[in-house]
């Protein structure tokens, strides 16, 4: 993921659907970056000192104001994000499911063992929160990536300062104000701000950053957090393994799932590779399947100029020989803005920089191996372990072949599917942590052993 640079004291919000400018914000400094910390570092006793229930029933009410004004949510992130209205409702429903679902499991007390595990002891183990998390989430899921972070630190017991990518502020503002209300002051707040903003807040005094965005980055916060906890998703370069006997609707599944959100998805697939037989009836079919999918119409534009010209080189660059763009729709088109249509390249090397880097784009590459086994090599090939899909009808095959994936996240014959009861997270280039499922709590809480001597020697006493 990219986003866009600058030093300016106040940021230009661009609409992505029509390139022009909407609106101004002013990015978080020194000042406000302290301001936020220290009311966050205030409010966090009180958070802290509910018991799960009182801090279950505030979130159960935040996820309701989400709802309620659910018209208001949708247009802020269509207004940053250009996103068609049904992606955007969807994804609003998601974010008020999973502060349902934090409210709910940090209830469970979910804990190693305790008990008399050692002769004449009583033990057992506290889950504390770690303070103020610093959470930096990126543009292409402006409120859903903020839930996926907030939410179980929250419900864990910590307090929350975010910061919004640049160029969408909107929603993650409105959820802080309405946090305000369900959760009580400094318990969740919205820090807009540019790159210099994010790094004053991982160099701040908060007791762990939570970071989604571009590997780049994602070292430099890990840097700058030094011995503090850091939870990082940085992107991926998901392969799709499709086998000859793959179901008759895996093209089109592929071309919905990369072309959902503009295919600006860590977790979208991006490299379909299948046998050397079934090779040119894939990229037929393929390119079929994308053609039916129409920017304007289907789904959004690219989120901002820099994430449009950096696709754009990618494009360029590629030594594929078959190269297939969709249309964009002619009212999309007109109306100026960052999008681009559904595109297939096929007949590439294999260290074509359209394979070997994240494309974050609609895009889908073309590739054949010899068999199974080098199909497995090639889709473990690159640095990014984020997440991956396998397709035939063969389902004992199919969860073979996804069990030896490298990948936090598999799937069989689908691909995007998703729900907060089950964990998603990278391996390699892609990251460190978790983030969904009741696992993500552990991810903003650290362990106590209490251990208590039962009976005292009465000589000691």
């Amino acid at each position: 993921m990219s986003n866009p640079t600058s030093g300016a004291a106040t940021l230009s919000l661009v609409d992505p659907r029509t390139g022009r400018v909407r609106g101004v914000a002013s990015p978080g400094r020194e000042e406000e970056v302290g301001h936020a910390v220290a009311a966050a570092r205030a409010a966090w006793p009180a958070w802290r000192a509910l018991t799960p229930r009182e801090r279950a029933r505030r979130l159960e009410r935040l996820a309701a104001l989400v709802e309620e004004n659910a018209d208001a949510y949708v247009a802020r992130e269509r207004a940053g994000t250009g996103k068609p209205a049904a992606e955007a409702a969807g994804e609003l429903e998601q974010v008020a499911d999973l502060l349902r679902f934090y409210a709910s499991a940090a209830r469970a007390q979910l804990a190693p063992a305790a008990g008399r595990l050692v002769t004449g002891h009583e033990s057992w183990v506290r889950w504390e929160p770690l303070g103020v998390v610093g959470v930096i989430v990126p543009w292409n899921y402006p409120l859903m990536m903020a839930a996926w972070r907030c939410a179980p630190a929250l419900a864990a017991g910590n307090v929350v300062v975010a910061k919004p990518a640049e160029t969408t502020p909107d929603a993650l503002a409105l959820l802080a104000d309405h946090a305000d209300r369900a959760l009580g002051p400094g318990v969740l707040q919205a820090l807009p701000g540019d790159r210099t903003t994010g790094r004053m807040l991982v160099e701040a005094a908060v007791d762990m950053v939570a970071f989604t965005g571009s590997e780049a980055a994602g070292t430099d916060v890990a840097a700058r957090a030094g011995a503090r906890r850091v939870s990082l998703e940085l992107g991926g370069n998901a392969p799709a393994v499709v086998l000859p006997d793959a179901p008759e609707d895996t093209w089109a599944e592929l071309a919905r799932a990369v072309t959902y959100n503009a295919g600006q998805s860590c977790a979208a697939p991006a490299r379909v590779i299948t046998l050397r037989d079934n090779y040119e009836a894939a990229v037929e079919h393929l390119t079929r399947a994308m053609a039916q999918r129409v920017a304007g119409r289907d789904f959004g534009p690219l989120n901002n100029a820099d994430q449009a010209a950096r696709y754009d080189d990618l494009v360029a660059a590629s030594r594929a020989k078959r190269d297939v763009v969709a249309a964009v729709a002619p009212g999309a088109g007109e109306a100026g803005g960052f999008w681009r249509g559904a595109r297939v390249l096929a007949d590439l090397p294999d260290d074509d920089p359209a394979v070997v880097r994240e494309v974050f784009g609609p895009l889908l590459t073309v590739q054949w191996a010899p068999d199974v086994e080098a199909a497995l090599r090639m889709a473990c090939g690159v640095p990014q372990a984020l997440a991956a899909s396998v397709w035939t009808r063969d389902i004992g095959l199919g969860l073979d072949v996804a069990g030896r994936l490298n990948a936090g996240e598999a799937w069989v014959n689908c691909h995007l599917v998703q729900t907060a009861e089950l964990p998603h997270g990278g391996r390699g280039a892609s990251g460190q942590g978790t983030d969904l499922s009741v696992l993500a709590l552990h991810e903003y809480q650290r362990p106590k052993t209490v251990t208590a001597r039962l009976a005292l020697d009465p000589a000691r006493s």
